[in-house]
């Protein structure tokens, strides 16, 4: 044989080998190519197993069944050997070869006269054994040999990439199986909103038809959103929203959507992560109905014991005790008609969804100056500052963002001890964003408390601070509405120095 038809033979080889991913087609391909290529009767593969350290024949191959269960060691047999030493051995005469074992041909009935051995080596590793058996004509030669080996490095190239391709798939397939049967609704999207992939859930939860359901749009278009769709796709970052079902069929979908680490090299996609959050929804509006019902209930008796006790302090008694008796009735009646409308206001808003939001534009100088004017009057003793670094336009609903800042002062204020008390409302811009805070010199707050004061129902407990009234709905309101505006928060504080509360809303 020349050496351009070494070439190309190598070249038809290497051409093969390649095209094989499946790891049975691919050994018995190596096994027939190995008799072309150093023209011998039949030809013998052994791979490695890594934990044992012995030579098998893969079950792929169709051999004998107990060809099948035969194993060696290393250093047993000429393709222990090999295996064990890494180089090639060609042996002509295997009968006074004292290296040579016969069990193979005690099984298979099949007689060996010459062997080519040659061992498959990848990246340093022996991973297997090829072997080419009795030469067709004459003996097998070092050119026999040479070739032989660059056969065998192809082999263990293919090998390995057919190894590497079905673990990928099975790992891509055992991924595929999770996805389908997870509880959650998973579709993935490309930037501009595509659907690529949906699964088993997805398509429960949105009657998915691919022929109708292009976009995640389209999937969506059944149901009320509390955010713009189209925007998050735009500003492509983390969210968390509502979507609920117009029609009869009560669906509440709670939608994580995942912006941020999700790529691929052919570009950016979008993770969208519905969990069924109906029971959840329905449940805490029957609860937050259910205490708006009762504070109704309550504010009708409540005025009636407040109007009839004010009328009875009217009244000329010279008794002591009834007068008092009378004072503090009405003074508790106004203690409660004030939790009764404040559990009111706080259920008004916990109903809202974003969509409802009266959105109106507005400087932010111009609500800071309406909330100072106003809590100047109620808050005599408080020393109110502003400080306007940048006066910007906000897109908000008025009325429930003049709550969250009156909140806020409010807070400050009766969670303050000193003497002389201060609160201080900046606008400005802060790392490209637009930001109001409120900064007070109170008590402070515990570390240990700043992840639970936006809690429903949670207060400072009083030994830090000393009794406190109210519900402890007050910062969960103002978390509410300004998720309502799809703004965020934070907060920094020093026990017994100071407070400031950070607003913080859109980028400019």
């Amino acid at each position: 044989m020349s050496e351009i038809d070494k070439l190309e033979m190598l070249v038809t080889v290497s051409r093969l080998l390649s095209s094989k991913l499946d790891i049975a087609d691919l050994l018995t391909t190596i096994m027939r190519l190995a008799t072309r290529v150093v023209n011998s009767e039949r030809a013998s593969l052994y791979l490695l197993d890594e934990k044992t350290q012995e030579l098998y024949f893969d079950v792929a191959l169709e051999l004998d069944e107990e060809l099948k269960k035969m194993r060696f060691k290393l250093g047993e047999g000429l393709a222990g050997t090999v295996a064990k030493e890494g180089r090639s051995v060609i042996s002509n005469n295997v009968d006074k070869d004292p290296s040579h074992t016969k069990k193979v041909d005690e099984k298979s009935g099949y007689i060996t006269r010459s062997l080519l051995t040659c061992p498959m080596i990848i990246k340093g590793k022996v991973i297997g054994v090829v072997q080419a058996i009795n030469k067709v004509e004459g003996d097998f030669t070092e050119e026999d040999k040479n070739n032989f080996e660059a056969f065998a490095s192809q082999a263990a190239i293919a090998i390995e990439n057919s190894r590497l391709f079905n673990k990928v798939k099975d790992e891509k397939n055992k991924l595929e199986n999770i996805f389908k049967v997870i509880e959650e609704g998973v579709v993935v999207t490309d930037e501009e909103g595509n659907i690529k992939i949906i699964n088993d859930s997805g398509v429960k939860y949105f009657d998915y038809n691919s022929n109708k359901h292009i976009n995640i749009t389209d999937i969506l278009e059944g149901f009320l959103v509390d955010t713009e769709i189209e925007e998050l796709l735009k500003e492509k970052k983390n969210y968390k929203f509502l979507a609920e079902k117009k029609d009869n069929k009560k669906l509440i979908l709670e939608c994580d959507f995942v912006a941020d680490k999700f790529s691929f090299k052919e570009g950016k996609e979008f993770l969208w992560i519905f969990n069924d959050v109906t029971q959840k929804i329905t449940e805490s509006r029957v609860s937050r109905e259910f205490l708006s019902l009762v504070s109704h209930k309550f504010k009708t008796p409540i005025t009636s014991m407040v109007g009839y006790s004010q009328i009875l302090e009217q009244m000329e008694c010279d008794n002591e005790i009834i007068k008092k008796a009378i004072k503090s009735i009405i003074s508790q009646g106004f203690k409660l008609s004030s939790l009764v409308d404040e559990m009111l206001e706080f259920s008004s808003i916990e109903n809202k969804n974003a969509c409802e939001l009266k959105l109106t534009d507005i400087k932010s100088s111009d609500i800071i100056d309406s909330v100072i004017s106003q809590k100047k009057e109620k808050y005599k003793e408080v020393e109110f500052e502003k400080a306007i670094i940048d006066n910007f336009e906000l897109k908000i609903d008025s009325e429930l963002f003049y709550k969250a800042l009156s909140e806020l002062i409010r807070n400050g204020i009766k969670h303050n001890k000193k003497d002389k008390k201060k609160i201080i409302i900046t606008s400005k811009i802060l790392n490209g964003f637009k930001t109001i805070s409120v900064w007070d010199n109170g008590n402070g707050i515990p570390g240990r408390e700043l992840d639970k004061i936006f809690d429903k129902f949670y207060q400072i407990e009083s030994g830090f601070t000393g009794q406190t009234e109210g519900w402890g709905l007050g910062l969960s309101m103002v978390r509410k509405i300004l998720e309502l505006h799809g703004f965020s928060y934070k907060i920094k504080s020093q026990v017994d120095k100071d407070t400031i509360f950070t607003i913080i809303m859109n980028k400019i």
